[in-house]
């Protein structure tokens, strides 16, 4: 199953609503510190809504201490970003496959570009856009990724 983890995220909102999608795909959610925010941020509670136990969440304080986790598990880094090389939706997706995504402000660190196995960007049709929110972004390369595994079940 891949696992999402947003590096340096900055905006609550973002990411409860990012953990509200990890909640209904059954994905991991690692968090990359430092944070912009505390973890007991009202607005990030309110936007994972009443799935927050639902959520597997995974708080590393650093870079280098997400990378010794990595090391452990296996399984290639996709760095999404508005510079990557492949086109999301064109890329084949792997079981074990972490998605990295950045900072709202800023984007993936460039050591953590330069660790990944792959760097993925989202086409948009309006060239004076730079980028989707956060969120959007999440879950646009995780649904895919889902897509493609076949990992979707019909809700009952």
């Amino acid at each position: 199953m891949p696992q999402v983890v947003l590096v340096h995220p900055q905006i609550p909102p973002n990411t409860g609503n990012i953990a509200r999608t990890c909640a209904a795909t059954g994905t991991d959610l690692h968090l990359v510190g430092p944070l912009g925010f505390e973890i007991s941020d009202r607005y990030l509670k309110r936007a994972g809504l009443d799935y927050w136990p639902y959520v597997k969440l995974h708080y590393h304080e650093s870079v280098e201490a997400f990378k010794a986790v990595h090391q452990q598990l296996g399984g290639r880094w996709l760095g999404f970003t508005v510079r990557g090389s492949f086109d999301y939706s064109s890329f084949e997706f792997k079981e074990n496959d972490w998605l990295l995504f950045g900072s709202e402000t800023t984007g993936l660190p460039p050591s953590v570009l330069s660790a990944c196995d792959a760097t993925l960007y989202i086409p948009m049709s309006q060239p004076k856009v730079r980028s989707l929110n956060l969120s959007v972004s999440v879950a646009v390369g995780l649904f895919e990724a889902h897509r493609q595994l076949g990992n979707f079940q019909k809700v009952q």
